[in-house]
């Protein structure tokens, strides 16, 4: 349906043609604002309504308990969840208003955007067996050891007070008499959380959508592939501006396989593209200071280059 209305919008209203750069740019900010927006709206005022029925007590200390299987947890959840990097956002949020703290947030963050079920299928097809199970264990390794270094840095401070909905807002059934209060308590929440958002939202997409269509990949294969023994940092450095779903851009990761480029530079490449972009950075500064995005993204970038490392070391044994 979200699809359906925009191209309605760029081919029948606007009627750009169907090979036009900026009609499939404009096409791609369309889509993509609707879908988040919307996924802001639902993931919110669900995860609110969930919260009142749970206490913000309880979770901390079941979490606290159990840090470890916290950040486990968490990762897996992100592996099952078919969102790229700015949809998993509003989730992220729902998180951390819950009383989650902040680095079992981020292993969710990180691991949502590198694994799902259409990547596997994907990877499947292209890579095999071997290839896409050593591929979903170290996404989900990336995510659990990122959160756990975050969590340790104690780095809750650098969080914009104001925009995280407060511990103290939904504490149990008490104070919510029927299960229309709940509802509404839900739908407040994101209406609340949409209007501190949907600016950046919009920014982050219009970026997204400019990168994504009118960058070459030609230009992204001659960068990655004259690189040498510095083409994993390279790679990832190349896609981490840019911005789509891990599924959209495993096709120019079996290309720049294909072509030469060992297994874990194409794949550093691949993850991140999916796990850290531009657009993400400019939806979380809503959110957070920038020297809390800088780590953030530093802490995953050193873990995705060390990935790519060992793919490259253990390709041999994958490609048997």
């Amino acid at each position: 349906m979200l699809r359906l209305t925009a191209d309605w919008v760029v081919y029948s209203l606007l009627r750009f043609g169907p090979d036009s750069k900026l009609g499939a740019a404009v096409h791609f900010f369309i889509y993509d604002s609707i879908k988040i927006l919307l996924l802001l709206l639902v993931m919110i005022s669900v995860i609110g309504f969930l919260r009142t029925y749970l206490p913000q007590k309880t979770i901390k200390a079941w979490l606290s308990g159990r840090k470890g299987f916290a950040h486990f947890f968490a990762s897996a959840f992100g592996a099952v969840t078919p969102f790229c990097s700015c949809s998993s956002i509003p989730i992220f949020f729902g998180i951390l208003g819950a009383g989650v703290p902040l680095g079992v947030g981020f292993s969710f963050l990180i691991t949502s955007p590198l694994i799902n079920e259409y990547l596997v299928v994907l990877m499947l097809g292209f890579f095999g067996w071997k290839i896409t199970v050593a591929y979903v264990l170290s996404g989900m390794a990336i995510g659990m050891i990122t959160g756990l270094i975050l969590g340790r840095l104690k780095l809750e401070r650098l969080l914009v007070s104001d925009f995280i909905p407060s511990n103290s807002q939904a504490n149990g059934e008490s104070e919510f008499k029927n299960f229309r209060a709940r509802v509404f308590f839900g739908l407040k929440e994101a209406h609340q959380m949409i209007q501190k958002l949907w600016a950046w939202v919009l920014l982050g997409v219009a970026i997204g959508a400019l990168i994504h269509n009118y960058v070459p990949e030609e230009t992204i294969q001659s960068i990655v592939g004259k690189a040498g023994v510095f083409s994993v940092p390279i790679a990832t450095l190349v896609g981490v501006p840019m911005y789509g779903s891990c599924a959209a851009i495993v096709p120019v990761a079996v290309v720049l396989f294909q072509k030469g480029v060992p297994l874990g530079t194409a794949l550093a490449f691949m993850m991140a593209v999916s796990a850290l972009s531009l657009p993400e950075a400019i939806m979380l500064r809503r959110a957070m200071r920038l020297e809390l995005i800088a780590i953030f993204f530093t802490v995953t970038t050193i873990a995705i280059v060390t990935t790519g490392y060992v793919f490259n070391f253990l390709q041999p044994i994958l490609n048997r």
